[in-house]
């Protein structure tokens, strides 16, 4: 028997979760329709988009994302110190980018003055706007719902776009993140669907390498924090450079389970990005101006199941 979502999702344990949506649709989520020939390519182009929007809103962060023709990968961050730390008034207008929201919200937010009741429930309506603006499975739901209602929209269907409720996995320690992110940055690779990580279409690498080339982390994603320490700032608890070698690295083991992988002759990543050495130092020493079934070691994972 799987547990229960609320015990999937524990705070306590992690604020690090990979998820995955899988379409149950023969057409597929996007690529090509083999039976028709049909192209659906665009709407990885959708998810990515929702996705980064969403991101935006939410006080969840998108660690590593990946969208392959059937179903999405994503590793979140869920940052429910933000959550609490926004106003009232920052709440509702986050919330009313997505829906429409009350008439008291609407009343509140033009600076019309609420009497004791209206206030009451006012207050009610932020508290449950700022618990869904940092759960995993309303940002699922409100990502997943909007794809589908424009996917069935372009095929003139109806009935369920997704194979049932999304899947959840906690990762408990910076070793099952990074694992997980590199799995996840390497999935159209392990396809067949690109030969490097940076020319992976729709994916967390391609962006970050975009914008590394420039000595930027890309704002939509979660940055790269650096090794742990005393003061640590809010990121990802490793360097970007690491990672990008680990992707490298990874992927150029040939696994017997998948067909694709990066070709030996390939010249390292880093390389290959031409990459300026004051761009990585700007990356690696401004950090403190930029930022202001789980998985896990086993005696975390004895802890979580406990």
């Amino acid at each position: 028997m799987g547990l229960a979502r609320k015990r999937q999702i524990s705070l306590s344990d992690t604020p690090y979760y990979h998820c995955v949506s899988r379409c149950v649709r023969r057409a597929f989520l996007c690529g090509e329709d083999k039976f028709t020939g049909k192209s659906y390519e665009h709407r990885r182009g959708w998810v990515e988009q929702r996705l980064l929007f969403l991101a935006q809103i939410f006080c969840i962060d998108v660690c590593a994302f990946a969208v392959m023709s059937n179903h999405t990968h994503v590793v979140l961050y869920i940052d429910d110190k933000k959550a609490q730390r926004l106003s009232d008034k920052a709440i509702l207008l986050r919330w009313h980018k997505l829906f429409k929201g009350s008439k008291i919200a609407l009343m509140y937010l033009q600076g019309v003055c609420l009497d004791k009741g209206q206030r009451f429930f006012l207050n009610q309506e932020i508290k449950e706007y700022r618990t869904r603006l940092s759960s995993i499975s309303w940002f699922m739901r409100v990502l997943n719902e909007h794809i589908a209602r424009r996917a069935n929209k372009e095929d003139k269907c109806t009935g369920h776009f997704w194979e049932g409720r999304f899947k959840s996995q906690a990762l408990l320690d910076e070793a099952a993140l990074m694992a997980c992110m590199a799995y996840v940055d390497l999935n159209p690779i392990r396809a067949k669907m690109a030969k490097t990580p940076e020319e992976s279409a729709h994916t967390s690498i391609k962006l970050r390498c975009e914008h590394v080339q420039a000595g930027k982390q890309p704002k939509v994603l979660a940055r790269f924090a650096g090794c742990p320490r005393k003061h640590m700032p809010k990121g990802l608890p490793f360097e970007l450079k690491s990672y990008l070698e680990l992707v490298e690295l990874t992927g150029k083991c040939i696994r017997t389970d998948k067909r694709g992988y990066i070709e030996q002759h390939e010249a390292p990543i880093l390389k290959r990005l031409n990459i300026q050495a004051q761009n990585w130092v700007k990356l690696t020493t401004q950090f403190e101006k930029v930022f202001y079934g789980a998985v896990g070691k086993a005696h975390n994972l004895d802890v979580y199941c406990a």
